[in-house]
């Protein structure tokens, strides 16, 4: 983009002369850029020239987030492409809206449109709202883009101003980045997590989408509290209003929309380390679930009070951890591992730690494993003792 003038260089991408441009550098490698860049400035302005190769390399980083069909179509900022919701997120929120009886929301803090979409995908006329005129600009190509501007109305706004009755729902993303980076108090977001948790309480139905590190205890009384995690990495947290589910908890994981609910378990037991460890989903962590994942395992419990690692006897299949066979436990020693990965011809090392100040990277360069074979090595605590577990994952007909 032009850093001077940000909108007339998204406007210019708009024109035909942008959009034939665009299409004519899909797929460009960067080390093509300079190349194609000094081609097409013999023919077109400088200016919009950056902005098409600008926007090319924004989408071919969206497409983890977004796929490669609506990637190649949509329209990004360098923000956008950060902060937005992974459509496989937003469509599973959308389908939850949908379910409820939600009919239509007013999605404040759009930001490029990403939970629009998905919301008006599922049938939901949305009102989308974001006080950046650029960004606004940019959700409002991205509807007209996917066809969906019959369902989503764009306003250019600032979100504490807007009238939300007659919507049936409220979505509120406030921003949680700064010019230092990452947010992490919530009355440092923008809007505030106090101003958003006020506008959702005056809402028939509410959704308010935080960072997966909000303390429990930050946690209003009356929201039901659900984290997402997306092939095993944990994306967002949200608060629910007005679901009737107050208090409640909850881990949902992506694809398939497991979710595990709480059931308010204490701790599991912490017992001797058996043949299976298990390995919660993040979600799981976050939600404070473990005892529940724990219960559905035979005979589960903790190697450590402190640690959220589960361990049993027998092999269970659970959507909510990843199991993995142990087949050796030493106290922590680098010469000691370094020594066993040898005799096992181990080569290819995956390490994972918790209750651990050992880095991955550096044990993995001490220990240099060289051979044939993987194993994975748990860096840990079993009840208080630093501790080594060697094992590998359980394959599904395993368990």
């Amino acid at each position: 983009m032009n850093d001077l003038d940000p909108l007339a260089s998204f406007a210019a991408l708009l024109t035909s002369e942008g959009r034939a441009l665009l299409h004519e550098v899909r797929g460009t490698e960067p080390a093509q850029e300079l190349a194609v860049a000094t081609r097409l400035r013999r023919d077109h302005p400088v200016g919009l020239v950056s902005a098409v190769l600008g926007q090319a390399r924004l989408r071919q980083r969206a497409v983890a987030k977004f796929g490669a069909a609506d990637a190649a179509r949509m329209f990004f900022t360098p923000n956008g492409v950060e902060q937005s919701t992974r459509a496989s997120v937003a469509a599973y929120r959308a389908a939850r809206f949908q379910a409820l009886g939600v009919r239509s929301v007013a999605d404040l803090c759009c930001g490029i449109g990403g939970d629009a979409i998905a919301l008006a995908r599922a049938g939901i006329r949305v009102l989308a709202v974001d006080r950046d005129p650029l960004t606004a600009a940019v959700a409002r190509a991205n509807a007209e883009a996917l066809g969906l501007e019959g369902l989503i109305e764009v306003r250019e706004a600032d979100v504490t101003e807007v009238d939300t009755a007659g919507y049936d729902a409220v979505f509120v993303d406030p921003g949680r980045r700064g010019g230092r980076g990452r947010i992490f108090d919530p009355e440092g977001y923008s809007p505030p997590l106090s101003w958003a948790v006020q506008a959702a309480r005056k809402a028939p139905l509410a959704a308010l989408k935080i960072a997966p590190g909000i303390p429990h205890e930050a946690v209003p009384a009356e929201a039901g509290a659900e984290w997402i995690s997306d092939s095993g990495d944990v994306k967002e947290a949200v608060l629910w209003f007005g679901t009737g589910e107050a208090s409640s908890v909850r881990a949902t994981l992506l694809p398939g929309a497991r979710t595990l609910l709480g059931r308010g378990l204490p701790d599991p037991q912490v017992r001797p380390v058996g043949r299976f460890l298990y390995e919660p989903d993040g979600a799981v962590i976050r939600a404070h679930l473990v005892a529940e994942a724990a219960e559905e395992l035979d005979g589960g419990g903790l190697v450590d009070e402190t640690i959220a690692y589960i361990t049993a006897d027998s092999a269970t299949a659970t959507p909510y951890a990843t199991a993995y066979e142990i087949t050796d436990q030493l106290p922590f020693g680098v010469k000691k591992l370094k020594t066993l990965l040898r005799e096992r011809e181990v080569g290819i090392l995956t390490v994972k730690k918790r209750g651990s100040a050992v880095e991955p990277e550096e044990l993995r360069r001490k220990v240099k494993p060289r051979g044939p074979h993987s194993a994975t090595v748990f860096l840990t605590r079993v009840q208080g003792a630093p501790t080594m577990l060697l094992g590998h994952p359980v394959t599904a007909s395993g368990a």
